[in-house]
């Protein structure tokens, strides 16, 4: 039979005093070493080992729940654990923020198992630490860290989206063109981000109230900042999205209006040239007996009498107040 294993991108056993010990088994059990505080192994769903280890190691929802190609934000207590996802914003390379990346996790009193797709950020930013030995010391302040530098970029993502909403309203208003692309785009930002943060700030809010779980005061102090910070970020969301529509539709009002004055000019331009297309049409046919054919002044004639007509229909819509 073929040795097992799996190649997690980290795997570090984490002391009570916040000592790091990383983990070089190929095929690392669930198990926290001797006098270790929790061990966190995190995983690339593309690794071919991990779905024989997620059921060797994991109660069988935890194992579904962590290889699911598609999630939304949940926070849910089962066998005896936490199903935890999450999602943050996508700051890999060549890609756009509000594609939101997503982050799995299987979480108990000692074990930490979580999977992702694309680069999480926020996850990077403690395997970096834990590298150079400096580690959360609970399970609690872990789950605190991680959900509070996913919230962290998201808010910043949010805040720059807010200043964009600013400086298109700001031009829109003082009579900017062809300004319709950058609010679709702006929308559509703000629209798939409204998607994933509206379950996630529920998530965190019932993480945060299980206080007895998390072990930890400081952790769960955190934590309901974080719920609080995501909260604000969704209303900033929902304040930026209103502002876009209405500065949509002042654009479509402006666009109307425009479109409109255009088609007035162009019927009272029709109206003035309406008669004076009949006389030239009636002084274009080939018929015996016209009028001035033998004058050598009938051209001038009938085109000083269309100036006159012209001129004559131009005063009376002026009069009338059509122009």
């Amino acid at each position: 039979m073929a040795e097992k294993s799996v190649h997690p991108i980290c795997a570090f056993d984490i002391g009570q005093d916040g000592t790091v010990v990383p983990i070089r088994d190929p095929w690392p059990s669930a198990t926290t070493g001797d006098g270790m505080s929790y061990r966190w192994l995190h995983f690339d769903l593309a690794d071919k080992g991990l779905d024989a280890w997620t059921r060797e190691f994991l109660p069988e929802t935890a194992s579904t729940a962590l290889r699911q190609s598609e999630t939304r934000p949940r926070s849910d207590f089962l066998d005896g654990g936490l199903i935890l996802n999450l999602r943050g914003v996508n700051l890999n390379p060549a890609s756009d923020v509000d594609d939101m990346v997503s982050l799995r996790l299987w979480v108990t009193k000692c074990l930490i198992v979580s999977a992702r797709m694309r680069k999480v950020w926020a996850v990077d930013a403690i395997r970096e630490e834990m590298d150079i030995g400096i580690a959360p010391k609970s399970v609690g302040m872990f789950l605190a860290a991680l959900t509070y530098g996913l919230t962290k970029r998201i808010e910043e993502v949010t805040i720059e989206l807010e200043d964009e909403s600013d400086a298109i309203e700001e031009e829109a208003f003082a009579g900017g063109q062809d300004m319709g692309g950058r609010v679709a785009q702006c929308r559509k930002s703000v629209i798939k981000l409204r998607r994933f943060i509206r379950p996630q700030k529920e998530a965190l809010i019932e993480l945060a109230a299980n206080r007895d779980w998390l072990g930890n005061d400081a952790a769960s102090v955190l934590l309901r900042e974080t719920a609080n910070k995501t909260k604000r970020s969704l209303e900033s969301l929902e304040a930026t999205h209103e502002r876009l529509s209405a500065t949509q539709d002042h654009l479509d009002i402006l666009h109307a209006t425009a479109l409109g004055r255009n088609s007035y000019v162009l019927s009272i331009v029709a109206a003035i040239f309406l008669p004076l297309g009949f006389v030239t049409g009636l002084f274009g046919i080939n018929v015996g007996g016209m009028p001035g054919v033998e004058s050598d002044l009938g051209f001038w004639t009938v085109t000083v009498g269309s100036v006159v007509v012209g001129a004559a229909l131009y005063a009376v819509f002026r009069y009338s107040k059509w122009l």
